[in-house]
C-alpha cells in the first residue's frame, strides 16, 4: 500500500470512528445506539491494527465490540420485555452538549500534548533484555503473566466477581434453575445450522489463540471469549442444555484458572522463588499452565455472563423452601 492510499484509509477510518461514536450516542433508540457501539469497537479494532497493536486489536473486536456487544443486546431484550425500552433520543440538550464538548476537549489536551510535549522514554530497550527471560516470545503475553502477573490474577478474579453479581440479580426460588432463558430453536433454521457448523470451527480459533499467544498475538483471554461465543451458540442452538449455578462442572471451571494461577504463586513463593515470580527455567511451563486453566475459567464466565442469572422455566415465579413468593 502506498504512502497516499495508507493515509487515506487512515483518514476515512478516523472519520468513520468518530461518527459511529457520534451515532452511538446522538441516535434515536436504545437498540440503534447498541448496534453503532458494536460497529464503532470493531473500527476502534481496526485503528489498533493499523497501529500494529494486533494483541489489542483482538481484545478489542472479541471483548469491547464482540461480549460487550452481546450483553447490550441482551439488556436490551430485557428492557424491551419489561416494557421499559423506548424508541426516543437518548441524549437531548445540555445532556447532549456537556459530553460532547468535554470529549472535544479531552481531544483537543491529547492534540496539544502529542506536539507539545516530548515522548516518554521508550521500555523497548528493557523489555527486549528482558524477554528472553520470559520463558515466551510475545512481549504482551510476557508482561501479562510473568512481568506483571498480579494484575492479570486480580483480572481473572474481577471477572468471577462479575459474574457472581449476575447470578445475585435471580430470585432466591430460581437459583437452582438453569441459567438464562430457554432458548427455542426450529428444527432446520439458521440457528440450528449455527450450531452444528460454528461451534467446532470456533474451537479451533480458540485454541489457536490460546497455543499461539506464547509467540505471537493471543493469549487466555482472546481465546477465552472465542471459547465463550462458542459455548453460547451451542445453547442458542439447542446442542446442549444451560446449567444451573449448582453444576460441579460448572463451578470447577469457575474457580480452575484464578485457582491455579494462585496455587503457582504460592508453589513459587514456597519455593524460595517469590509469589508469582518465575525461575526461567519454569517460566514457560507455568506460563502455558496458567494459561489453559484461565482460557477455560474465562470462556465460562464471559458466557454465565451473556446468559445472565438463573430463571425458572417459561418466566414460572419461583418459590422460596417455605413456599412464599420471593
Amino acid at each position: 500500500m502506498t504512502g497516499a492510499a495508507a493515509l487515506m484509509l487512515d483518514l476515512l477510518l478516523v472519520v468513520l470512528v468518530a461518527f459511529a461514536g457520534w451515532a452511538a450516542l446522538a441516535g434515536r433508540g436504545v437498540f440503534r445506539a447498541v448496534v453503532f457501539f458494536i460497529a464503532y469497537g470493531l473500527l476502534v479494532a481496526l485503528g489498533w491494527v493499523r497501529l500494529g497493536a494486533v494483541n489489542v486489536a483482538l481484545a478489542e473486536a472479541a471483548i469491547g465490540a464482540g461480549l460487550t456487544g452481546v450483553l447490550l443486546l441482551a439488556t436490551v431484550g430485557r428492557l424491551e420485555r419489561a416494557g421499559a425500552a423506548r424508541d426516543v433520543p437518548l441524549m437531548r440538550g445540555a445532556a447532549a452538549w456537556v459530553p460532547a464538548l468535554a470529549g472535544l476537549a479531552v481531544t483537543g489536551a491529547l492534540v496539544w500534548a502529542w506536539f507539545a510535549l516530548p515522548l516518554p522514554e521508550s521500555p523497548g530497550p528493557q523489555l527486549a533484555e528482558a524477554l528472553p527471560r520470559s520463558g515466551v516470545e510475545n512481549p504482551v503475553t510476557a508482561v501479562l503473566l510473568n512481568f506483571r502477573s498480579w494484575d492479570t490474577l486480580l483480572e481473572a478474579i474481577v471477572l468471577l466477581a462479575a459474574l457472581l453479581g449476575v447470578w445475585m440479580l435471580g430470585r432466591d426460588g430460581d437459583w437452582t434453575a438453569p441459567l438464562g432463558l430457554r432458548q427455542h430453536v426450529r428444527e432446520g433454521g439458521v440457528m440450528a445450522g449455527f450450531g452444528r457448523v460454528l461451534p467446532p470451527l470456533g474451537l479451533l480459533v480458540g485454541v489457536w489463540l490460546l497455543w499461539a499467544g506464547a509467540d505471537a498475538p493471543g493469549g487466555a483471554f482472546q481465546g477465552g471469549t472465542v471459547l465463550a461465543a462458542v459455548i453460547v451458540v451451542a445453547l442458542m442452538a439447542g446442542v446442549a442444555a444451560p446449567p444451573g449455578v449448582d453444576a460441579l462442572p460448572l463451578r470447577v471451571a469457575l474457580v480452575l484458572g484464578p485457582g491455579v494461577f494462585l496455587g503457582a504463586g504460592l508453589v513459587l513463593a514456597a519455593l524460595g522463588a517469590g509469589f508469582l515470580t518465575l525461575p526461567e527455567a519454569q517460566a514457560k511451563a507455568v506460563i502455558v499452565a496458567v494459561e489453559t486453566a484461565l482460557t477455560l475459567s474465562i470462556a465460562v464466565t464471559l458466557a454465565g455472563l451473556v446468559l445472565g442469572p438463573p430463571t425458572a422455566p417459561n418466566g414460572a415465579a419461583a418459590r422460596t423452601p417455605d413456599g412464599a413468593r420471593p
